[in-house]
């Protein structure tokens, strides 16, 4: 897999956010985008899972140097952020299964069952979403990101609402995604910034 970026621009209004962003990242590498707050991580996260389109520029995922349609990369995408949103009055399990069967994804229900208990939610998964903490929501979002074992994984904040014991967890998962698959990740943690293989930095 790769992620080509070419002279990416993005605004709202009259405000600029993104200012002619190129770069390229494979699989086996992890990519950290990095800048202070406001300077667009998240908007350029956002941007090359196909959240929302540039306003100039192009973005590429190829797999066998074949580019992927748009309306097909979220087969190929998990993603964590701050601004997911689960149904807060469905159930974890209710969640996970509406969202598998959107990405149609097949043997879910195994699937669900191993990510919960790779994230320590196991045994709450009947638990409606509203009763879980900020931190399990976050574990959480993990889940859902990795149910259809994705080829990318975009994290936004890492460590977001996490425990030690949750961290730990997390960067297993990180050093098992960058092995062989393309991970990026939006932070200015230094602890995070020690798997990135490239990095950009939107502070110019």
């Amino acid at each position: 897999m790769k992620i080509i970026a070419e002279h990416i621009f993005k605004s709202f209004g009259e405000n600029s956010v993104l200012k002619d962003v190129s770069f390229s990242v494979k699989s086996g590498q992890c990519l950290a985008i990095t800048g202070k707050n406001g300077s667009g991580k998240s908007t350029l996260m956002r941007v090359l899972s196909n959240l929302i389109q540039p306003s100039k520029g192009k973005i590429s995922i190829q797999k066998n140097d074949t580019e992927i349609k748009r309306e097909d990369t979220y087969q190929y995408i998990g993603f964590v952020g701050p601004y997911l949103e689960m149904y807060q009055d469905l159930t974890a399990e209710e969640n996970l299964i509406f969202f598998s069967k959107m990405k149609e994804i097949k043997d879910y229900q195994d699937r669900i069952e191993n990510l919960m208990k790779l994230v320590g939610l196991a045994g709450r998964e009947q638990d409606q979403v509203k009763t879980y903490s900020s931190g399990m929501k976050q574990r959480l979002k993990y889940v859902f990101a990795l149910l259809n074992e994705p080829e990318i994984l975009f994290i936004d904040e890492p460590r977001s609402n996490l425990d030690e014991q949750g961290i730990e967890t997390i960067y297993s998962v990180v050093e098992k995604q960058k092995k062989d698959k393309i991970l990026i990740l939006a932070t200015n943690d230094r602890d995070d910034l020690q798997f990135a293989d490239l990095r950009v930095d939107l502070n110019g």
